[in-house]
């Protein structure tokens, strides 16, 4: 088998493993990274997700990289642990037989085994910035040596708040260091990141692909953010679903989210970076086979996903990136299969939604909340339906036989078989119809939330109560004086209350105290463990205000 990788002047070893891993045909980014890196120069891709980047920034160092030095040689930073994770296994299953070792690092796991292997020697270390950075306070991981820095989907580190930790992590290594920066867009922060870090970068941009298909029917619900779960039931009950990828926003949203939908009596698996890929593999095999028709996952966990045969894809938290949107609602309408794609769109989200359609070209149909008697009509089918089944089969025998002896009993054969159908029909006691509220307009929610200002600064009125639907208005016992700013506060809050940093609301950092929105639904879960909350070394108290 020929394998056009070997003509990228990749080591024999490398295209041997790409070979058996039946990887043959580089992809353009792979063609055009590989050879620039390979001669230490520094680069810019800015490409979608599923276009090769991870193996384009991988083989290139695992190339030019030797084995055991017992130094760290390069540093790959990424926005989440699931991220991380992938990359570190890809640069584990391409290294095989190079003897160069990996090791990721993240929050929420154990520091001991980090910081054993650290003291043990690692060749290249994948991380997240905060994890990273407290490894480095620790004097736990040194990279003064490190000779290749990759930046993986700067623009997700910059919408998460990790600009300021990028920097710190960046000013470690070494001015001579080669560095490579990947992502799918080049907004001005990215720029002038890269315009101070990056030194004479070969600029490579892939095309996007293709927008949408003509096979994929798009809609969105509009909806409160606290009746998201209760619309999302009523659509798997109406849609006519054979395969359905939901997409959350968080790892933590995943597994609660499928969790709920199975405790409705709808069997949802999750798909997140918790997972060691042999039960990734199981869960996506039982999905493959139909023997689970839901899966829930984040866009990191998704990719490689290859599958042709999903009837619908649903946004149950809308993605920041218009282009993470068209890779999501790529999923369905494949190998000339029709799909549907289905968003849970927030009255404040709109704007989004209309950023989106500006981005595709293409309007998405609004749909209303399926009724209660919508649902209640198609259980009625469903069940009609799957009784004329097994009329027609005709295979009742011995049920024909406990009939007549309850009809032999005196029992109105009517009354048997309306007896029989209750039976049948009490798993639907496990799929409630919750209730679903109005929705609520707060007043922003019509259009793009913008800044007022008067004499030049901004105006903001803040009291003990929120102001927006839906909202409620915390106290953190930090502020101004303690050098506190924005993304800290989204950031703690994301981290140690497990709630996706983009529902937060409005943030107002006072002289000692900062007030916070959240989500009412999310109160509960932020409150649960108040004394936890920690912005760099110090401990902030959160209570409602």
């Amino acid at each position: 088998m020929s394998n056009e990788f070997s003509q990228l002047g990749l080591r024999a070893q490398l295209v041997q493993t790409l070979t058996e891993l039946a990887h043959t045909t580089p992809t353009p980014i792979q063609t055009a990274i590989i050879p620039t890196m390979m001669t230490g120069q520094d680069v810019i891709g800015q490409a979608q997700t599923g276009t090769g980047k991870t193996a384009a920034f991988t083989l290139p160092m695992l190339n030019n990289l030797a084995p055991d030095l017992g130094f760290v040689q390069a540093l790959v930073l990424a926005p989440t642990r699931e991220l991380a994770m992938q990359v570190a296994h890809a640069i584990h299953e391409y290294g095989k037989g190079t003897g160069i070792s990996v090791l990721p690092v993240y929050g929420g796991a154990s520091y001991s085994p980090q910081l054993r292997r650290l003291k043990q020697g690692v060749d290249i270390v994948v991380g997240t910035p905060g994890r990273l950075l407290d490894l480095i306070r620790k004097r736990a991981l040194d990279l003064s040596m490190v000779s290749t820095v990759v930046l993986d989907e700067a623009d997700e580190m910059l919408s998460m708040g990790f600009v300021e930790d990028i920097e710190s992590i960046l000013d470690e290594t070494p001015a001579d260091r080669q560095t490579a920066l990947f992502s799918a867009t080049m907004p001005p922060a990215i720029r002038k990141l890269a315009d101070t870090y990056l030194r004479e970068p070969e600029v490579v941009t892939i095309a996007r692909k293709q927008m949408t298909v003509d096979t994929i029917e798009q809609r969105y619900v509009l909806t409160n953010a606290a009746d998201k779960l209760a619309v999302l039931t009523r659509l798997l009950e109406v849609e006519p679903v054979s395969s359905a990828l939901i997409f959350a926003r968080t790892r933590l949203g995943t597994g609660e989210l499928a969790d709920a939908l199975t405790a409705r009596g709808i069997p949802a698996e999750a798909l997140n970076g918790d997972m060691n890929q042999d039960a990734r593999t199981r869960t996506l095999n039982r999905f493959r086979q139909g023997r689970i028709a839901v899966l829930v996952a984040t866009d990191v966990a998704a990719r490689g996903l290859d599958i042709d045969d999903i009837s619908h894809v649903f946004n149950y938290d809308l993605p920041e990136d218009p282009e993470v949107f068209v890779h999501r609602v790529g999923r369905t309408g494949r190998a000339g299969k029709t799909g549907i794609a289905i968003s849970l769109i927030t009255p404040k989200e709109q704007w989004r939604l209309r950023r989106i359609e500006k981005f595709t070209k293409q309007k998405i149909a609004k749909m209303d909340v399926p009724t209660t008697e919508e649902i209640l009509a198609r259980r009625k089918t469903e069940l009609t339906e799957k009784v004329l089944v097994w009329l027609r089969r005709e295979r009742y025998g011995s049920e024909m036989e406990i009939v007549a002896e309850l009809v032999e009993a005196g029992y109105d054969p009517l009354a048997v078989a309306a007896a029989s159908l209750k039976l049948a029909r009490k798993a639907e006691k496990q799929r409630p119809i919750e209730p679903v509220g109005e929705v609520r307009f707060g007043k922003s929610a019509r259009e793009k939330p913008a800044r007022r200002k008067r004499n030049g600064s901004e105006k903001r009125s803040f009291g003990r109560e929120s102001h927006e639907a839906g909202m409620v208005r915390l106290s953190l016992g930090t502020g101004e004086i303690h050098g506190v700013r924005i993304n800290h506060i989204v950031r703690s809050l994301a981290k140690y209350a497990g709630i996706p940093g983009h529902t937060i609301g409005k943030i107002r950092v006072q002289k000692q105290r900062t007030f916070v929105d959240v989500p009412e639904q999310f109160v509960d879960r932020v409150l649960a463990n108040p004394q936890d909350y920690r912005i760099g070394s110090k401990t902030v108290s959160v209570e409602r205000a």
